[in-house]
């Protein structure tokens, strides 16, 4: 089978280390977010976040349903929005500083530079993925993407998500290959035609899940799918 045509990544637990997520991002949002509330409430993007908060949960203050859904992890449109703008704040300030596995670079590279055409898709807002890739260790990596998807398209354990990705990015289902810990994302993506791989970092404690491969990093990932392999 000729390799994919396109990769389109998970970010936690795939890219980037689960505890980065939970022990330095969302701390830090949840912080700073009553300030931020206060200092940016008018701006238009947080103006926004804030009316569909109001919509969701209209009998409720918004700093607590903000704050429940942060406690829940819900993968909520209006809080991704908001956790990214204060990401943001927080990237360009240097407060924080974008964490890769040591592999996932250099893989990208390669398979950028042979044409392969890669995509993220994460619970993550579009905004929040492209600061992480663009304040990391290895540099500003978004020229590699092709693009970036979120929630706005779909939830990440419905195939339909996946089926509008593929007509987004102009291509069959068949060339395109998921890279995720979540075993019911990878069922999602595989009901939509994909090509799936499971990544199980020995550091995330991923569960392995049935009837998709499973590699511990992107070089197994290059190997097993026909891509290019980084460069020494």
């Amino acid at each position: 089978m000729a390799p994919p045509a396109a990769v389109v990544t998970d970010i936690e637990g795939t890219t980037t280390r689960i505890s980065f997520v939970h022990d330095v991002l969302f701390p830090y949002a949840r912080a700073r977010l009553p300030a931020f509330l206060a200092e940016r409430g008018a701006e238009p993007d947080v103006a926004s976040a804030l009316a569909e908060v109001r919509r969701v949960a209209p009998h409720a203050p918004e700093l607590a349903t903000l704050r429940a859904w942060m406690d829940a992890d819900a993968k909520v449109t209006p809080l991704k929005t908001l956790q990214g703008l204060i990401w943001g704040e927080g990237y360009e300030s240097g407060a924080l500083r974008g964490e890769l596995y040591a592999d996932v670079a250099p893989l990208l590279r390669a398979w950028q530079a042979s044409g392969v055409r890669l995509y993220v898709y994460s619970s993550g807002s579009e905004a929040a993925q492209k600061l992480l890739f663009r304040h990391t260790q290895e540099g500003d990596l978004t020229a590699l993407f092709s693009g970036f998807f979120d929630t706005r398209i779909g939830a990440k354990r419905e195939a339909a998500s996946y089926a509008a990705i593929a007509a987004a990015a102009g291509l069959q289902a068949a060339d395109m290959l998921f890279l995720s810990d979540v075993g019911a994302e990878l069922d999602a993506a595989a009901a939509a035609g994909w090509r799936t791989c499971q990544l199980l970092r020995p550091q995330d404690a991923a569960v392995p899940a049935l009837g998709h491969p499973h590699a511990a990093t992107f070089d197994a990932v290059a190997t097993a799918f026909g891509l290019c392999v980084a460069s020494a």
